[in-house]
């Protein structure tokens, strides 16, 4: 008998896994209601309670090893735990990136550096949520980016600018993505991008601009400006030169959990849908009870169903040390549009009270029209699957 292939070793777990997680979650979450997060859109203000419950509870810290004073738990259980936050009625987009952003210190950092950053960041004594990447000019297409960053001597002099920088006014520090070596000077356009922690607490002021972005969403967005801000050598996260590498090594795991976000506001989206369709009576009827209702409803369930299992099967192939950026890429395009068409059907199913800001249907409408834009759009996907799956011609 042949040995079995590793293939054969990933498990993909059904039904409500980690249903401890999930019902403290939800518990959680039932201290902050819709008119929390209404009353903060109101005054443009951060959930900082909210934040700080899911900090003192562990949450923001699950993926931090436990040697470093985190909880140790596996990709799919940070995963279960924003599902739930959004499916809940709340938002974790103020804070989901706490998950995330320190994956890169973690698997590129040397030991001083995370033993320095890591406790503190689990404890919630440091907030490490502000991920400088983004440019106006360049936008997605990372390597051209213009944010230089200069050593002189025992520090790298940067100047430039980020935008879509989420969180940076409420957060301690940065990653920021810059340019080290010039791109005429490097052999393939990936090289001379090098990773930084910023102290923004240190830099903000002494060569560090951040103004807030008003957007459609209460998410906190800016945009950072670096006129000769200095960044201590010692705060360079791995190799020079080699940054691009070290930020994609994290992208699949970023968008395992932001599209867990998706499959939670689906899902919030499907519950408040029925419940609404079957106690509104219109015609002396429930409304649930047209076909014209109900059926956008049951579909959105079925697609929400459906991009929850192959995002399950990413998270398993993640966790299994396996290829999965296609599965992953596939999961984040189903799971928005899941969530989109979960969003529209309850939108449409409440009439005009969808666009009455006490139901909330208005609310996590605008915010899950995001997911199909961030952290990556829904074309370059499908032109990701094209090329790399399909084996088309690159279309750009």
């Amino acid at each position: 008998m042949s040995e079995p292939s590793p293939a054969a070793e990933v498990h993909i777990a059904l039904g409500q896994d980690y249903p401890e997680i999930r019902e403290s979650i939800r518990k959680i979450c039932a201290v902050y209601p819709g008119a929390y997060w209404r009353d903060l859109e109101e005054r443009i203000a951060y959930p900082t309670e909210f934040v700080q419950t899911l900090t003192e509870a562990g949450y923001l810290a699950a993926l931090i090893p436990e040697e470093y004073g985190g909880a140790g738990l596996p990709l799919r259980a940070a995963s279960v735990i924003l599902e739930e936050i959004h499916a809940s009625g709340c938002n974790a987009g103020a804070c989901h990136a706490q998950m995330y952003i320190m994956g890169t210190l973690l698997r590129h950092g040397s030991l001083a550096q995370k033993a320095h950053y890591l406790p503190r960041i689990a404890s919630g004594e440091l907030r490490l949520q502000a991920f400088g990447v983004t440019e106006p000019t360049s936008g997605t297409d990372t390597t051209k980016l213009k944010t230089r960053a200069v050593k002189n001597g025992d520090h790298y002099v940067v100047h430039g600018q980020k935008v879509w920088t989420s969180r940076a006014l409420h957060s301690d520090l940065m990653l920021l993505l810059a340019r080290t070596t010039p791109l005429d000077q490097v052999s393939k356009k990936t090289e001379g991008l090098s990773v930084f922690l910023v102290d923004i607490r240190e830099a903000l002021g002494h060569g560090l601009e951040i103004k807030p972005i008003k957007a459609m969403i209460n998410h906190h967005a800016t945009e950072v400006f670096f006129d000769g801000m200095k960044v201590p050598a010692e705060n360079l996260i791995g190799e020079e030169g080699k940054g691009f590498k070290y930020i994609l090594d994290g992208m699949n795991a970023e968008r395992i959990l932001v599209s867990s976000e998706s499959i939670g506001d689906a899902r919030w989206f499907v519950k408040t849908a029925v419940n609404y369709a079957k106690e509104r009576v219109v015609f002396d009827r429930p409304i649930g009870q047209n076909q014209a209702i109900a059926f956008p409803i049951a579909r959105a369930h079925a697609e929400t169903e459906a991009a929850d299992l192959l995002l399950r099967k990413a998270s398993a192939l993640f966790a299994a040390g396996q290829a999965c950026a296609p599965e992953v890429n596939m999961a984040k395009l189903l799971a928005s549009e899941a969530s989109w068409h979960a969003a529209e059907a309850c939108l449409q199913t409440h009439g005009g009270f969808g666009y009455a800001r006490e139901y909330d249907v208005e609310r996590k409408w605008r915010e899950t029209r995001l997911m199909q834009i961030a952290p990556i759009s829904t074309n370059l996907v499908l032109s990701y699957v094209a090329e790399h799956v399909l084996g088309l011609p690159r279309s750009f």
